[in-house]
C-alpha cells in the first residue's frame, strides 16, 4: 500500500471574507461582498469569527490540531485601499505570517478569493481591462513584502466558480460575452503576475485554484458522453489550459461561439498567456458532475457555485442516481469522483496537485459539555482522503492536503448554519454570542490523521 509522502502537507483552508471579520478596522476598504446584501436569513460578513483580533489564538489551535500548512486568503482591500498602500494591513498578515512559521505551519496564500475592492467593482470590475494592471501591481507588493517566506501561492480562488455563479447572482442580467470578457482579463492578469513571480525570482511557485468536478455520461449513449466532455472544457479545462498550456480549450471555445461570448483577446493577451504558466495546480474539491445530451433549446442556470447548469446544443445537468446527497444544497457525495478528477488534471497537466478545499457543510450542535459530535465530517474526509490516497497509488503528484476549514466560518449562501470547521465557534448568523472556540470530534480524528501522516 502507498502511503503519503514524508513532506505531504496536511493543512486546512479558509478565506479573509468569510473567517477575518474587522471589516472596517485599520484602514480597510470595502469589498464586493461588504456591500452587498446578504442571502436571505444569513449574516453578513462584518465580524464573521473574528479571526483578524483572535489569529494568535486559532493559530494555536490550528499547531495543536497539527497542521503542516494553513491555506488563507489575503484582503486585497486590507493592504491596498483605494490604491494606496496601507502599512496596517500589510503589519498583519506580516505577523499572521510569521506566527504560522513560528509553529511550524506553512503559509499558503490565496492572493484573490471573491473579495474585489468596491471601489474597482465601481468602475466595471473585471469586466474593465484597468483592473488587469491593478491587480499585477497587487500581486506584486505581496510577492515583494512576503515573498521570502512563502513558497506556495495561488492566484485567483475558484475563477470558473465566479464565473458561472456571478451570472446567476446577478439574475442573469449580465450578457455571456461581458462575463467572459471579464474571465479574460482575469486570466490574462493572471498570466502577468505569473511573469512578475517569476521574473522576481521570489523562490517559490505560483499556480491558479479553480474548483475541478470530473463529469459523467448519464448513459453509456455516444452522445451522452460527447455532452461530457464538453461540459469538462466548458466548466475545468478552459481555466486550467489557460494557466497551463496559456491558451484557450478548443471545445471550450466553441461553446463560447456558439452561444456569443468569445473575448476581445489582443495578440499580446495570447503573448503573455503563452509565455507566463503555472508551477503547480491547486483545486478545490466537492462533488461530481452529471450531464446528458440536451434535448431542448435554451439554457437553464444554477443557483449555486456547485450545482448543475445546461448549455443549449452541448449539456444538460443530470442527477445522478448513484449518489447520496448533502443536506446543504443537494450537492452529490462522491468520494470516488475525488480519484478520477486527480487522475484527469495530472494526466493532462503533469504538475504537482494541491487540493485547496473539500469537505460537508453541516449543521452543529454544541452539547451542555462542549462537546461536538460530528462524525458525518470525519465519514466524508475520511472516504475524501482514502481515495487520495488511492490516485497518489495510481501515480498522481500530491503536494498537500488542506480541507474546507480550519474553523468554523460564514457559507457565502447559507451563513453560519452551515459549518464545515474542524473548531465550533459559538456564533448564530444574528447572536454574536461569546464567540468562544471549541474543537469538535473531527478536530481530534483528523490530529490522528495527521499525526500517523493518513496510515489511519
Amino acid at each position: 500500500m502507498k502511503t503519503f509522502p514524508k513532506d505531504f502537507l496536511w493543512g486546512a483552508s479558509t478565506s479573509t471574507y468569510q473567517v477575518e471579520g474587522g471589516w472596517d478596522q485599520d484602514g480597510k476598504e470595502p469589498s464586493v461582498q461588504d456591500i452587498r446584501e446578504p442571502f436571505p436569513n444569513t449574516t453578513d460578513f462584518k465580524v464573521s469569527v473574528d479571526h483578524y483580533n483572535r489569529y494568535k489564538e486559532d493559530i494555536q489551535l490550528f499547531k495543536e490540531l497539527g497542521l503542516k500548512a494553513y491555506r488563507f486568503s489575503i484582503a486585497w482591500t486590507r493592504v491596498l485601499p483605494y490604491g494606496k498602500v496601507n502599512e496596517a494591513g500589510l503589519k498583519f498578515y506580516d505577523d499572521l505570517i510569521n506566527d504560522l512559521i513560528a509553529n511550524d505551519i506553512q503559509p499558503i496564500p490565496t492572493v484573490f478569493h471573491f473579495d474585489l475592492p468596491a471601489s474597482l467593482h465601481e468602475k466595471g470590475g473585471w469586466g474593465n481591462r484597468d483592473t488587469i494592471d491593478a491587480f499585477v501591481d497587487y500581486c506584486k507588493l505581496l510577492f515583494d513584502r512576503y515573498g521570502d517566506r512563502v513558497t506556495y501561492w495561488q492566484t485567483i480562488n475558484e475563477q470558473n466558480m465566479l464565473v458561472f455563479a456571478g451570472r446567476v447572482l446577478d439574475g442573469g442580467k449580465a450578457s455571456w460575452r461581458s462575463i467572459f470578457q471579464g474571465n479574460h482579463h482575469m486570466l490574462v492578469a493572471q498570466a502577468k503576475a505569473m511573469k512578475v513571480y517569476h521574473e522576481g525570482n521570489y523562490g517559490g511557485k505560483i499556480g491558479p485554484a479553480p474548483n475541478i468536478a470530473c463529469v459523467y455520461p448519464k448513459s453509456e449513449k455516444p452522445e451522452d458522453m460527447l455532452a461530457a466532455e464538453y461540459m469538462s472544457a466548458f466548466r475545468n479545462w478552459l481555466f486550467l489550459d489557460a494557466a497551463v498550456y496559456g491558451v484557450y480549450n478548443h471545445m471550450a471555445m466553441r461553446i463560447l461561439k456558439a452561444i456569443d461570448a468569445v473575448p476581445e483577446i489582443t495578440e499580446s493577451d495570447r503573448l503573455v498567456m503563452k509565455e507566463n504558466t503555472a508551477d503547480f495546480i491547486a483545486f478545490n474539491y466537492y462533488n461530481s458532475m452529471t450531464v446528458s445530451a440536451p434535448a431542448a433549446i435554451g439554457s437553464e442556470q444554477s443557483k449555486d457555485q456547485q450545482s448543475g447548469f445546461s448549455i443549449a446544443g452541448f449539456f444538460k445537468s443530470e442527477k445522478n442516481e448513484h449518489l447520496k446527497t448533502t443536506e446543504f444544497a443537494n450537492w452529490p457525495i462522491d468520494p470516488t469522483g475525488l480519484r478520477v478528477t486527480a487522475n484527469q488534471i495530472y494526466d493532462r497537466y503533469r504538475l504537482p496537485l494541491l487540493i485547496t478545499e473539500n469537505g460537508l457543510g453541516q449543521e452543529d450542535t454544541l452539547t451542555e459539555d462542549g462537546k461536538i459530535h460530528d462524525h458525518y465530517r470525519i465519514d466524508y474526509l475520511a472516504a475524501h482522503i482514502e481515495q487520495m490516497r488511492l490516485s497518489i497509488e495510481d501515480g498522481v503528484e500530491f503536494l498537500g492536503y488542506c480541507p474546507w476549514s480550519a474553523i468554523d466560518l460564514i457559507s457565502t449562501h447559507e451563513g453560519f448554519r452551515k459549518r464545515y470547521g474542524f473548531v465550533y465557534v459559538n456564533r448564530d448568523d444574528f447572536d454574536l454570542k461569546d464567540l468562544s472556540r471549541h474543537k469538535k470530534d473531527s478536530f481530534f480524528w483528523f490530529q490522528n490523521v495527521i499525526k500517523n501522516n493518513g496510515l489511519e
